[in-house]
Order: structure tokens, then sequence, then C-alpha cells
């Protein structure tokens, strides 16, 4: 191959290109990002950026004397692969052709609708999302987080420790029961009312008050929660609205197999928008996880430089954490399918506990709270299983 192009200056378009560095690649490297910064660190942008207690320069992902050789085309929009001229096309009118493809453009963090253009509400995804959400959270007031997913419950926590009154609101029953499972969920999630901060769940939101900025947010059941500052927090869509025509297979991002190939030769995808097979689970599964962003492109270049020819391996189950109230939470593995989840460790009132997940009575996930050596040897576990 003579060049090779990654679409995504993230975590997983970084990997990208060291592993293709490490694996022996010497040719052309491009790496196209939207935005205008060279790789940070995301998880930070929820917690310690957003308290003020980290800068900018600590998000940097490269290291000072990392020589990767690479063209950075920062700013550029991808719109369209052009699968006959193998050709990357850009949202300036350039087209950047290449014998291999790396898709790495991640996902977007969602919208409320009718929030356009109304000051006040934020989402949180990118760098310069958390600048204006920090400056914002700065001069304090009533903050309302419209999602208790783990962003929304990350945010909440910070806002609450820099002395903001916070309310979650939760369209579900169990905020987390998708990744966690309703009791673990209801456990993790009750962290905020540990510490005063209101959870309403089971609620959907109907809309926003206010005309230029907004100052409160209105419920299904016909209350109205004053507001100076709004974070929606509902999850994410995978970026791969710029492939529909290109004869990459599109199911939930990028459908993949298990080792990043694509639908399409010379063309593999990783990162939040690759919707990778799964032969633990026997079906895709699309991991939106800082640990799979910087393991799996490993196994996805081997694939590229090998032209497919190489077996794919079983990834490591997919592991994530989060901090909040002081609290570490961790998780490995999948909850969904589970028939069991027994507390090993600790006590769930206290919020320092280790539940293990079984199908069949075979474990299947591990969650921990402030568990970290038994939850790091139950995640080797789950890898060898």
């Amino acid at each position: 191959m003579r060049t090779v192009a990654v679409v995504g200056a993230s975590l997983a378009g970084l990997s990208a290109a060291r592993s293709l560095r490490k694996q022996g690649y010497d040719g052309r490297l491009v790496v196209v990002g939207d935005e205008l910064h060279r790789p940070y660190d995301r998880p930070p942008l929820s917690k310690e950026f957003l308290a003020g207690t980290l800068g900018e320069a600590d998000l940097a992902l490269e290291t000072d004397d990392e020589q990767l050789d690479v063209e950075w085309l920062l700013g550029a929009r991808a719109t369209g692969l052009d699968r006959t001229e193998r050709a990357v096309r850009l949202a300036d009118g350039r087209a950047l052709r290449a014998d291999g493809i790396v898709i790495a453009t991640g996902a977007a963090a969602r919208g409320l609708p009718g929030s356009e253009g109304l000051a006040g509400v934020h989402t949180l995804r990118t760098l310069d999302d958390a600048r204006a959400l920090r400056d914002e959270l700065a001069a304090g007031g009533r903050l309302v987080v419209i999602g208790g997913g783990f962003i929304g419950a990350e945010v909440a926590s910070t806002a609450y420790a820099l002395g903001l009154d916070v309310t979650v609101v939760e369209a579900a029953p169990t905020p987390l029961a998708g990744p966690l499972g309703e009791t673990m969920g209801a456990v993790v999630s009750g962290l905020h009312t540990d510490h005063g901060v209101r959870l309403l769940c089971g609620v959907g939101v109907k809309g926003l008050g206010g005309e230029r900025r907004v100052d409160a947010v209105l419920l299904e059941d016909g209350r109205s929660l004053p507001a100076d500052i709004v974070v929606v927090g509902v999850g994410a869509r995978p970026c791969v609205e710029w492939l529909e025509g290109s004869g990459v297979a599109l199911d939930n991002g990028v459908k993949c197999g298990a080792d990043g190939r694509t639908s399409l030769a010379g063309v593999v995808a990783v990162g939040d928008c690759a919707n990778w097979y799964d032969p633990r689970a026997g079906a895709h599964r699309r991991v939106e996880h800082w640990t799979g962003a910087l393991e799996r492109p490993a196994a996805a270049v081997a694939t590229l430089l090998a032209g497919g020819a190489v077996e794919p391996g079983t990834p490591r189950p997919p592991y994530f954490w989060s901090d909040q109230y002081g609290v570490r939470i961790q998780f490995a593995g999948h909850a969904a399918g589970a028939d069991s989840v027994t507390v090993e460790q600790g006590t769930a009132d206290d919020r320092d506990v280790l539940a293990v997940y079984r199908r069949a009575g075979q474990p299947v996930a591990v969650l921990g709270l402030n568990q970290p050596r038994l939850f790091t040897r139950w995640r080797k576990q789950l890898a060898t299983a």
C-alpha cells in the first residue's frame, strides 16, 4: 500500500496510525479530522476538565517525542467515499485517494429537538462543547441534566461539586438499566440521591422554556423545572452518513467482522462508529468505550495490511469506567442476557460493591464500585472465558 487514509482524528484514529507504524507500514499516512484539534482525551471532559482541575494541554494524546510521520488534515469533514476511485471526498472539494482506508469517524451527541439556538443548552462530546459548558458552570445556578446515563451522571457529579443546584431527569424507570441491568443500575444511580441531587425517573421531557435563553425544562407530566443551564445527555449517533451509497454496509454504524473488516476490501472501521461482530455474544455490538478505541485498531490494522488474510481473534470483553461523587465505577462484559447478578463483595447500600453477572452459571460481566483489585481479577477471568 502506498497510501493509507485514517478518517477520524480522535483516540481510535490515532491508535490506528500508531498501529500502522508499529506493524511496519512505512508508506504515506494521512489522518483526516473534522475538528481543528489534534487528538485529545475525551473522558476528562465531563470530569476534571469541566471542574477546572485539568487544562487543555493535559488532554493531549500524543507524546512530545512521538514520530509517526503523519499528514494531518484537520478541520476537514469527510462527505463521501468513492469506492471506484478509492477516494475519500472532503467538504472543501478535495479527494484523498488511498489504497487502504480506516474509518474512525466516531459518534456525535444527540440533541434535543427544538433546542437549536437556545442559549444555555449544551451537549458534551467535544473539547469545544466542554469549553462552553465549563464557562457557564463557573457562574453557578440551577442545572438540569436530561438523561441519566454515564455522561449525564458525570456532569451532574461535577456540577454538584462546583456548588450548583442539580436535577437529573431520566425517561426510563431506572437509569443505566441498559448497560448495567435494573438492579445494579438502581444502585449506581443512587449516588445522585446520596448527595442531594434530585433524580426524577420515568418521565420524559416535553420541551424547553425560554425565548433566547433557556429558563425551564418542561416535563411530559406537566411539571416545569426552573433551569439556568441544561445539559442534554441522551446518547450518541454514529457518524456514518458520509458513507451512504459507498458500498460500506451500515447497521447501527459500520457493520464489521470481529477484526474490523467491512464489506469493502481494503476498508476497516474502528472506534465508536464501528459495529463489530462479537463471537462471544454471536451478534454485532457497537462499543463506545475508551478501551475499545485504544485496543481494537491493532486488530483492524493487521487485517488491513494482510488484505484480510488473517484469522480474526476474539476481542476482549468491553470495559469502561466512570467517576461519580468520588466513587470509581468499573464495568466489563455485557449485562444483557445475564440471568442473575450476585454481590460477591461489599454492600450495595454502601456503594462499595463487586457484583458478578452470570448466564447459566457462567460469568458474563462484572461491576465494581470502589473495588479496583477484585474487579481487575474478575476482568481477567472474563477475558479468558
